[in-house]
C-alpha cells in the first residue's frame, strides 16, 4: 500500500511547551508595576508565530491544560496563522504560567503542567518526517524523563526522513543546572542539522571561549549559529570543501526586554533559509527579528 503524504505538512514544525505570560504593562519591575498584561510565551511557539509572520507555513505541537489559561494560549497562537491541530488539552494538568520581571529575568510556575508529560505518544500522528524543518529546543528535555525521551523520538524521526532538525540549546538554569544540563545538551546538539547557541551559554555549559571553540566542540552539524549578544551572529556552514564561516554584527538597539529576542533570531534565520536566502542573508533576518523584539515587554510583534 503507497502511503499518501499529508497535504497539510506545514514547512516548519515546532515542538515544546507555551505558557500564559504575565508582564508588567511597561518597562518596571514586577514588584512595583501597578498594571500587567497577560499574554503567552514559550520558546518553539514563539519561533512558530515569528515565522508564521514571516510567511512561512508553521504549525506548533504540545500539550496545554483543558482550563482557561490553555484555551487562550491555544487561541491565541492560532490567531496568528499556526496550526495548532496537534495540540493535546490535558484535563488532569494545568497550563504553565510565568513571570517577567523587567531586571529581574522571570519567574516560572510549570511545575506539573500538561506539556511536561509529554511523551513520543504526543507526537504519534505528526507528519514529522514530511517538514521541511523540524524546531526543538533544550527547553523540553529538562522538562520531565518523558519529555526527553519525545525529543529523542524528534531526532530519531526526523533523522530518518529529508528534512532538517534544527535545534536551540536554549539552556535554562532553572529546570537544570549547567553541570547536570551540559552532556546532554552538547549530545543533542552534536544530533541536530542546525543548531543555535547563544556563546555566553556554550561558555557556561561547556567553557568555549570563542565562536571557533564552540564549532570545534561541535562540529557534526551541517550548520552551527553562534549568537554574540550584541556583537553579532556567526554561522559556519559545513560544505564538502570544509566550514564557511559568515560573522553579521548585531544591529544596534536600546533593549527594553531580552527575553524573547533568541526565538525572534531563531524564526527570522529559519524563514530566510527557507525563502532561499544565502548565509549572510539569513544572519541579517535574525538580528531583524530580535532587534524588534528587544525593544518591546512581550516577546512577539502584532500579526
Amino acid at each position: 500500500m503507497v502511503t499518501m503524504p499529508d497535504t497539510r505538512v506545514p514547512r516548519l514544525i515546532a515542538i515544546g511547551e507555551t505558557m500564559a505570560l504575565v508582564t508588567p504593562a511597561h518597562a518596571e519591575a514586577l514588584a512595583t508595576a501597578q498594571e500587567v498584561r497577560l499574554l503567552i510565551g514559550g520558546a518553539e511557539s514563539n519561533v512558530a508565530i515569528h515565522a508564521a509572520h514571516l510567511g512561512i507555513p508553521t504549525a506548533w505541537i504540545s500539550a496545554v491544560g483543558r482550563d482557561a489559561l490553555g484555551t487562550r494560549v491555544r487561541d491565541e497562537i492560532a490567531r496568528h496563522g499556526v496550526d495548532v491541530d496537534w495540540v493535546f488539552a490535558d484535563p488532569a494538568a494545568p497550563t504553565g504560567v510565568y513571570f517577567k520581571d523587567p531586571g529581574n529575568g522571570v519567574l516560572y510556575y510549570r511545575r506539573g503542567s500538561a506539556a511536561s508529560a509529554m511523551s513520543p505518544a504526543t507526537i504519534a500522528a505528526v507528519p514529522l518526517e514530511q517538514a521541511d524543518f523540524v524546531h526543538v529546543s533544550g527547553i523540553t528535555p529538562a522538562l520531565s524523563h518523558s519529555c526527553a525521551a519525545l525529543i529523542d523520538t524528534v531526532f530519531d524521526r526526523v533523522g530518518a526522513g529529508s528534512g532538517i532538525l534544527s535545534f536551540d540549546v536554549n539552556h535554562r538554569a532553572a529546570l537544570w543546572a549547567p553541570g547536570v544540563a551540559a552532556p546532554s545538551l552538547l549530545a543533542l546538539a552534536r544530533r541536530a542539522d542546525l543548531v543555535f547557541v547563544g556563546l555566553d551559554e556554550a561558555e557556561g555549559l561547556w567553557g568555549t571561549a570563542d565562536a571557533d571553540a564552540v564549532r570545534a566542540l561541535i562540529p557534526g552539524p551541517q550548520l552551527l549559529v553562534v549568537k554574540d549578544g550584541d556583537v553579532g551572529a556567526t554561522e559556519f556552514h559545513r560544505t564538502d570543501g570544509g566550514d564557511e564561516r559568515t560573522f553579521v554584527p548585531a544591529i544596534e538597539t536600546e533593549v527594553v526586554e531580552a527575553v524573547g529576542a533568541g526565538d525572534a533570531f531563531a524564526a527570522g534565520y529559519l524563514a530566510a533559509h527557507l525563502q532561499g536566502a544565502g548565509a549572510m542573508e539569513r544572519l541579517v533576518a535574525g538580528h531583524h527579528r530580535a532587534h524588534l523584539v528587544l525593544q518591546s515587554t512581550a516577546d512577539l510583534l502584532p500579526g
